[in-house]
């Protein structure tokens, strides 16, 4: 990962360096992902060489799997199917609203230096964020998977649906629910219009989260006639749904999970659950996914998380899950665009970012330095 990194930034003249490279503790950047098309912050593809592309795809090659990358790699191509469906419409201060240029990479700190370091990938239906300290990979959360659409046609029988696994295993468990197991499980009636957690930088705060307003999730700030569009546009979908504030309270994430707990799950049901999580966790490459795949490879693990589902449990009609634990969070949502917009991500309740590791190796070195002080 360092060597792909100091690849890529060694490859940029120095105004292109000067967008990608940014210090590792600018907090209130690193920790910002979004997955609107909207400015992520980083170097474009469109502003790169084909040889800077390719060292940029380097990259995030080295943060996933080959069955990760394989999907990003999916998801990027999209672009072109929705600039399609879209009717090739330009975008908000763009030539073209949807791009598969149009994603960024910024890299966080200094690869070959000795303190901690990151980098970020993302644009449309991505985000992949790795924080890296003394040589190990200590955060790969967010990491964040959408397709638009979710389900297209290919030549053939079979359709091009990139997050198959998310909707089909989710769906397979909840549907192997007996009705007392269902009932605690169904947070609510109607799924919500988008992931709980939005793109927080930190989930289940305070007294917990609520989806955020759509028009939030963009880097720019809307006012005045486009923040009042956006906003209809959210009723509008709400209402399709049936989704009330009544709901919007169900589904709130709060640090107790909410749903079925594992603990209560067939031993069939277990070997489902484990089944989905590796969807998630199986997005980064297989080392450190072995690592995050013991959190709940045992019964100790798999018993401190919660399924909770909400809106139909047939396919084609809007629906919401999540699981939920101390050490994870899994959370899937498709209701958008008539039920074919999937919006996926894998999150760390304590360590996005690799907030606690970071916290703990930054008072170490106070500790050592108060030592070394008194000394």
């Amino acid at each position: 990962m360092a060597d792909a990194a100091v690849a890529f930034l060694s490859a940029l003249d120095d105004g292109q360096r000067a967008v990608a490279a940014w210090p590792f503790h600018d907090h209130a950047e690193r920790t910002r992902f979004f997955y609107t098309p909207t400015d992520h912050g980083g170097l474009r593809f469109l502003d790169m060489r084909p040889r800077q592309q390719q060292l940029a795809h380097r990259l995030v090659a080295s943060g996933l799997s080959r069955a990760g990358y394989v999907t990003v790699s999916t998801v990027m191509g999209l672009e072109n199917a929705l600039d399609a469906d879209e009717g090739w419409v330009t975008g908000v201060g763009r030539e073209r609203g949807r791009d598969p240029m149009h994603y960024f990479v910024r890299v966080f700190g200094d690869p070959q230096g000795g303190e901690p370091w990151g980098w970020r990938f993302g644009g449309h239906h991505l985000s992949v964020n790795h924080v890296v300290v003394d040589g190990e990979v200590v955060g790969s959360t967010p990491i964040f998977l959408g397709a638009d659409p979710a389900s297209a046609p290919l030549l053939g029988p079979h359709p091009l649906r990139p997050l198959a696994g998310a909707e089909d295993l989710g769906r397979e468990l909840v549907r192997s629910l007996d009705e007392g197991q269902l009932a605690r499980a169904l947070l609510a009636p109607a799924a919500p219009p988008d992931l709980v957690t939005g793109n927080r930088p930190v989930i289940a705060t305070g007294d917990g989260d609520v989806p955020l307003p759509l028009a939030e999730l963009f880097r720019q700030r809307f006012e005045g006639d486009a923040r009042r569009g956006l906003d209809r546009a959210q009723a509008s979908l709400e209402d399709g749904l049936g989704f009330t504030d009544v709901h919007r309270e169900a589904v709130r994430l709060t640090r107790t999970p909410r749903g079925l707990p594992a603990l209560d799950l067939s031993a069939a049901q277990r070997e489902l659950l484990r089944a989905l999580l590796d969807v998630y966790v199986r997005r980064i490459p297989d080392e450190l996914a072995d690592a995050e795949a013991a959190r709940y490879a045992g019964d100790d693990g798999l018993d401190r998380l919660h399924f909770a589902w909400a809106g139909s449990l047939e396919p084609g009609e809007g629906h919401y899950y999540r699981v939920h634990g101390p050490e994870l969070l899994a959370e899937y949502d498709n209701t958008q665009r008539g039920v074919n917009h999937v919006h996926t991500v894998w999150r760390h309740p304590h360590r996005d970012f690799g907030a606690d590791v970071l916290a703990a190796h930054y008072a170490a070195r106070r500790d050592d330095a108060g030592h070394g002080h008194d000394h």
